[in-house]
């Protein structure tokens, strides 16, 4: 699979020849340095992209195939900065998760209602049911943006930096619950720590490219983890059976992160 920009002579590739299988009922952490394709992939993974070359394959079937709603139905998917603009409630907000199961402008059924507010109490945002979206702070917006996604009741949950904005706490909850759920996760994380934590599959991108996927002692390497990001590393097992990640710039040259969508 790739995708690139631009035309002729002037295309780049954000993402090339990228191949990669995501366990279902899984959490996939996506790594890599800033400019490594992480957002780009979750991009062609939901469909927002369409593969210059390649396919995406959804349960066997090809994205390029299905309706936007049948996908949407499926497949949701969050990003990494939410406009705060918008002048709707916070319940309205993550109704806005119900809009690919309802039919025209119907109010919203009892399972809609039930759904998002599942949702909320999942995310510690049901308190803020009746507050106005534009008056919410960055953390509060990030997890009421989840709970949008997670009201989709989705087979596959996309998210772009989930943790952007959360403090440390916010930031535990959420990735342990995101390993708990049955849905196909995947997530552009920056925390290699956390992910090697919390998650049972990682793809490690850089320059547009996949260098390892596998289980957390299959990615973070110290021959990857020097490669990718110029950083000794130690990955050991904690006192509790996960995976412990330690890093150390010590002594190595710097390596550039790169420009453009990460």
């Amino acid at each position: 699979m790739s995708r690139s920009t631009g035309s002729g002579k002037s295309a780049r590739k954000l993402v090339d020849e990228v191949t990669a299988a995501f366990p279902e009922g899984g959490f996939t952490g996506l790594i890599g340095p800033n400019g490594s394709g992480k957002s780009t992939l979750l991009r062609l993974l939901a469909g927002l992209y369409g593969p210059s070359g390649g396919h995406v394959l959804l349960d066997g079937a090809d994205l390029a195939d299905l309706r936007r709603r049948d996908i949407a139905r499926r497949v949701a998917v969050t990003a990494q900065e939410v406009a705060s603009e918008a002048e709707m409630t916070v319940m309205d907000v993550v109704l806005l998760g119900r809009l690919p199961h309802r039919r025209g402008r119907a109010a919203p059924s009892r399972h809609d209602l039930r759904a998002a507010g599942e949702a909320m109490a999942h995310l510690g945002v049901e308190p803020l049911a009746e507050r106005v979206w534009s008056t919410l702070s960055g953390g509060e917006r990030q997890r009421v943006n989840i709970a949008r996604a997670l009201a989709q009741e989705p087979a596959a949950l996309l998210l772009d930096e989930p943790t952007n904005h959360l403090d440390i706490t916010h930031r535990l909850d959420l990735l342990e619950f995101l390993a708990r759920i049955p849905a196909t996760v995947v997530a552009a994380l920056h925390d290699l720590d956390l992910a090697a934590r919390h998650c049972d599959h990682l793809v490690l991108l850089h320059a547009g490219r996949v260098v390892a996927s596998g289980t957390p002692e299959e990615v973070l390497t110290p021959p990857h983890m020097e490669r990718v990001f110029g950083v000794r590393s130690t990955l050991r097992t904690g006192p509790d059976g996960r995976p412990e990640l330690r890093l150390d710039r010590a002594g190595l040259p710097t390596v550039a992160d790169g420009t453009g969508r990460g």
